[in-house]
Formats: C-alpha cells, structure tokens, sequence
C-alpha cells in the first residue's frame, strides 16, 4: 500500500509542477509595492484562475497523501525486553555460573 501512495505522490508533485511553471508570473515578489496587500494571500494575487485552483489542489493533495502514508508504515518488531531489575540479575548471572580456570604453572627452569 505504502508503494501506491508513493506512485501518487510522486504524480501529484508533476502535476503540481505543470501548474507552477505553466502560470504567468504575478510580478512583484519582495520589490513589489505593498499598497496592494490586500488583494494577495502569501504573496499570491487573489484570482479565480484555474491554475491557481490546480496548484492549491496539487499541494493540499500531496500533504494528504504524506499524512495518510504514516498510517501504513510497517512499525519494527518488539523484542521481548527483560525488566530493569532482572536484567542485572540475568547479566551476572552468566558470569558467576563460569567456572574459574586454574593458573598456568610456571616454567620449570
């Protein structure tokens, strides 16, 4: 499932794209008068336009998808985790189960 939200992402950003590049700039930008500030929504001239419909579409589409794709994300195995006080007590208990090994003699002159 993660793979088809992938494929439809991944087309909704071309799309997304084709509407970008296709509008005609709206001039202005950070030079741009600020007398006409309230004919604009994040630097953006209110119209009706169709590609600029498409372009608010595109996007709200793609953060759609990246929300729902967290639905589908395998979460890792849990292993099963000793509590805090056993898992002292089973680390040393290997090590004084380990039988003690005798010195090397020494060598004989």
């Amino acid at each position: 499932m993660i793979s088809l939200i992938t494929i439809l992402i991944i087309l909704a950003c071309i799309v997304l794209a084709f509407f970008v590049l296709v509008q005609a700039p709206k001039g202005g930008g950070l030079t741009g008068n600020f007398g006409s500030i309230s004919t604009q929504v994040m630097g953006v001239k209110q119209s009706t336009d169709i590609m600029e419909k498409g372009t608010w579409g595109a996007m709200g589409i793609i953060a759609g998808l990246c929300i729902i794709s967290v639905l589908f994300i395998d979460k890792p195995a849990r292993t099963a985790e000793p509590a805090p006080g056993k898992e002292k007590a089973s680390s040393s208990a290997p090590a004084a189960a380990k039988p003690a090994t005798p010195a090397a003699p020494a060598p004989a002159q």
